[in-house]
């Protein structure tokens, strides 16, 4: 019996020649990630340990975005937990405000991630590095301050779901909406604990970017990781970001592997889809949530803050302006897609539509700052999560789009299908 992508990968890095789900490894870890909110808890539990030294400084990277720049005392008193330990332990990666972002775009767009790597951090969407064939997971604080003693860390082995989406989506669909038609199909705990495998010709077609953002939502589905296969395409985005990118040995699944479950998809023209609160899995299509009234838009987070989301969304938003009785909020996933929106002329245009353009950062996504949402207030956003009170008031309403839905509800004031702002904007 073959092993799955996620089967050789643990095997690797626990030093065994096979594995099976189940099984119970002890694994030498890559990297370790962690923010100003997690980051703290994790130090606090390594210096409970009496551990003193980290295992490799090289491997080691916190990243301040969620509270950052800091919104208030107590967020900067956990910036600076976190700046003096990495000073204390000389980490090599540990980015001031200015020089980061959001941790899911910061690292990819770093090459500090490559396929067949094990990731291990901080954070319920370390998941994303799995669009380049990363198994990458979140974990607890107490588990990631004994890897960063370490190095390693205990991991049953997950059971894989194989996900084949077929066919050419609307050309106002992308990645946020092939995930988001996943979970409407298996639910918000249909992968719990599993490996969300995901090919077929629409992966195909899809853009790294893309990829990043589906991974990106794996936890929303419950799942341990999702894991996309490093094709050329993924090779291309790596190269130039990677050092020594042709000792890159990216993983397959075997033939003959076995998989718990596969589900056949065919996505053939599929529209954009929203998912209305309080569940990433509550999904509609647009046409059938159109005339929702909206308070707030926002483009970014680590789901869609990259410089492709900005570009689709400037696409619809050019020569146009927000709704007046709408607060239109953007922000860029890095300083690196912030620059390079800057240089293309998009923030000019954005704000030209009367947007507030946002120095990078998870901001309003899990109610921390900018844009932050009253009682009975509605949001139409670009992020991962609309639990109740997410981001801000319990009374609030969140809804979860791609960007060009994002954009085309700014204009209209509210949820509207792209194509009645724009119907000539190329796919």
């Amino acid at each position: 019996m073959g092993m799955t992508m996620a089967e050789k990968i643990l095997a690797k890095h626990a030093g065994k020649d096979k594995v099976k789900a189940g099984d119970f490894v002890f694994a030498e870890v890559d990297l370790l990630l962690a923010n100003d909110i997690t980051g703290v808890l994790a130090i606090q539990e390594f210096e409970k340990l009496g551990a003193e030294n980290v295992f490799d400084k090289d491997k080691i990277t916190f990243i301040p975005d969620h509270f950052t720049p800091n919104k208030d005392i107590l967020s900067a008193k956990q910036a600076k937990t976190l700046r003096e330990f990495s000073r204390k332990h000389d980490l090599t990666h540990y980015y001031e405000v200015g020089r980061c972002g959001v941790e899911h775009v910061f690292l990819p767009e770093q090459g500090m991630v490559k396929p067949g790597d094990l990731v291990v951090g901080g954070d319920s969407h370390t998941c994303t590095y799995g669009g380049l064939g990363v198994f990458a997971t979140g974990m607890g604080s107490t588990d990631l301050a004994c890897a960063m003693a370490t190095g390693r860390v205990w991991l049953k082995v997950p059971e894989t779901l194989r996900f084949n989406m077929e066919g050419t989506p609307s050309k106002w669909a992308g990645g946020k909406d092939l995930i988001l038609y996943i979970l409407g199909q298996i639910g918000v705990d249909g992968a719990r604990y599993k490996v969300m495998e995901i090919g077929g010709s629409a992966i195909e077609s899809l853009s790294v970017e893309g990829r990043l953002t589906m991974a990106n939502m794996a936890i929303e589905g419950g799942g341990k990781t999702a894991l996309f296969k490093a094709d050329d395409k993924a090779m291309e985005y790596l190269d130039g970001r990677v050092d020594n990118i042709n000792e890159i040995e990216p993983v397959f699944s075997d033939k003959g592997c076995e998989y718990e479950k596969t589900y056949n998809y065919n996505v053939e023209g599929l529209e954009p889809l929203v998912a209305l609160p309080h569940l990433p899995s509550n999904v509609k299509p647009v046409d059938e949530v159109e005339e929702t009234v909206l308070d707030q838009v926002v483009i970014g987070s680590c789901t869609n803050g990259r410089i492709e989301d900005l570009r689709e969304a400037h696409q619809i938003i050019k020569g146009e302006k927000a709704d007046p009785n709408l607060r239109f909020i953007v922000i860029p996933g890095s300083q690196e897609v912030y620059k390079q929106a800057l240089e293309e002329g998009l923030i000019a245009d954005f704000i030209d539509a009367g947007a507030a353009f946002s120095t990078p950062t998870c901001g309003p996504c899990l109610g921390g700052h900018m844009g932050v949402l009253a009682p009975g207030e509605k949001a139409l956003v670009t992020f991962n999560r609309n639990f109740i009170g997410r981001m801000g008031d319990p009374e609030s309403l969140v809804y979860l789009s791609n960007p060009q839905v994002a954009a085309a509800s700014a204009i209209t004031g509210k949820i509207s299908h792209p194509r009645e702002v724009k119907p000539h904007v190329k796919g």
